[in-house]
């Protein structure tokens, strides 16, 4: 860990250059006539085009191509409520990551309140600057107020990636898993661990999905969330009390084929793990520390698929795989929102994207192959297709809910123009 701590702050601080974000222009400006075009007095056109027009905002600027990466730092994933300014490091980061597999600009903005009203009016005021704003490491449950108010009130996609970039993720693992292990999904027993926004996100889809609603129990920190109990229910858990005897993990991990931990380290013991149904499936997604070690899963069970939230282990639910090209397809298609059936339809893409032989890139960046079954269920990142089949999706999707304010009608076209956007990325 002491090595990891050294390489990280050097990487921060290499070339003598502080951070991991900088604003290049798009445009020549090094003669006199560039400068007064860029500024004073050509701007002056596009002003009175966008004034006009105000879709004339996507031809003229940047913001059909920028994303507002916002955050007040009450969350932040692994670390808690460190505050605004320390969040700083993992925004930017969010913005490498936009950059480097959609090709999406990024500003990073830290705000210095936790009051969900004050951020609302302060995203809802700025939402002119941006084609979209992905909300980050906000706590719950704040985060639901804050997301679906903005939803409401902008016209732009406003999503808030703790919830909705884990559930997709994990929503295209459950898919698979549960045809690599010969189950129904409307037949799994599912168990949801951490009832944070990430953890109410994943219950939701998941049912979306085909889980029955009797067939998943939710706990937070007291246990399940069953009908009667009073303690530490918020709005947002109210729809998962459920009618059961079940009170505790150990009870809920009787009988159960499916397991998400979006919780603490080591709470779920090999004891529980040998009480679940044959071929179990455990996505153990507290960080850097799972709820169950994929070592001790595997040394209790040879049947389990384990998955995680980490790159060294197989099986990784990591949000990169989503919410770069979520919003690449919401971007290019000018959508108004990420609707529940866009997000579906990006789950669905991964999910089938898994199941293709894997190419060459993929092998040479993790440097071994990769076959679809128990310790390959989604896509890995550095996978150059999975822009063209989950931003493709989620587009197509957007045009067939009647959310894009333009459509795409040449979809070939419009495969082979991300691959040309992507290539120096891959080269």
């Amino acid at each position: 860990m002491d090595d990891m701590k050294k390489k990280a702050l050097e990487y921060h601080v290499m070339d003598g250059k502080p951070g991991k974000l900088e604003v290049i222009a798009s445009k020549p400006c090094v003669t006199a006539d560039q400068l007064s075009l860029a500024y004073s007095p050509g701007v002056a056109f596009p002003v009175l085009e966008i004034a006009e027009n105000p879709l004339d905002a996507y031809k003229y600027t940047g913001k059909g191509n920028l994303v507002g990466v916002i955050s007040n730092g009450t969350a932040i994933l692994g670390l808690g409520d460190r505050g605004a300014l320390a969040s700083k490091p993992v925004m930017e980061g969010k913005g490498v990551l936009f950059k480097r597999f959609a090709d999406i600009d990024v500003f990073d903005i830290e705000l210095d309140t936790k009051d969900p009203k004050k951020i609302i009016e302060i995203v809802k005021a700025m939402a002119p600057t941006f084609g979209g704003v992905n909300l980050e490491d906000i706590g719950a449950p704040e985060c639901f107020e804050i997301e679906q108010t903005l939803i409401k009130e902008c016209n732009i996609p406003i999503f808030h990636d703790d919830q909705h970039g884990t559930a997709i993720i994990a929503t295209a693992a459950m898919m698979n898993a549960a045809e690599i292990t010969g189950k129904k999904i409307e037949d799994l027993k599912v168990v949801v661990n951490g009832a944070g926004a990430a953890g109410i996100s994943c219950s939701k889809m998941f049912l979306a999905a085909g889980v029955r609603r009797e067939n998943l129990l939710l706990l937070d920190s007291k246990g399940v969330l069953y009908k009667g109990r009073t303690e530490r229910i918020t709005p947002e858990k109210v729809e998962f009390l459920i009618d059961t005897e079940k009170r505790t993990l150990g009870d809920a991990m009787v009988g159960a084929d499916f397991f998400i931990g979006l919780s603490v380290p080591d709470c779920l013991t090999p004891d529980m793990l040998k009480s679940m149904a044959n071929d179990p499936v455990i996505f153990a997604m507290a960080n850097p520390n799972p709820e169950i070690k994929p070592e001790l899963a595997l040394a209790t069970r040879d049947d389990v698929i384990i998955g995680t939230g980490r790159s060294d282990y197989p099986n990784q639910v990591n949000n990169v795989l989503g919410f770069p090209f979520i919003f690449r397809g919401a971007l290019d298609v000018k959508a108004s929102k990420i609707s529940e059936g866009m997000k579906m339809a990006a789950a669905m893409a991964l999910a089938s994207l898994a199941k293709e032989p894997v190419p060459e890139e993929v092998r040479k960046a993790y440097g071994r192959d990769f076959k679809f079954g128990k310790e390959y269920v989604v896509p890995k990142p550095f996978d150059p297709r999975v822009i063209e089949w989950e931003a493709v999706a989620v587009a197509k999707a957007a045009c067939e809910e009647g959310l894009a304010a333009d459509p795409i009608t040449d979809w070939d076209a419009y495969r082979s123009t991300l691959k040309k956007r992507m290539e120096k990325y891959w080269q």
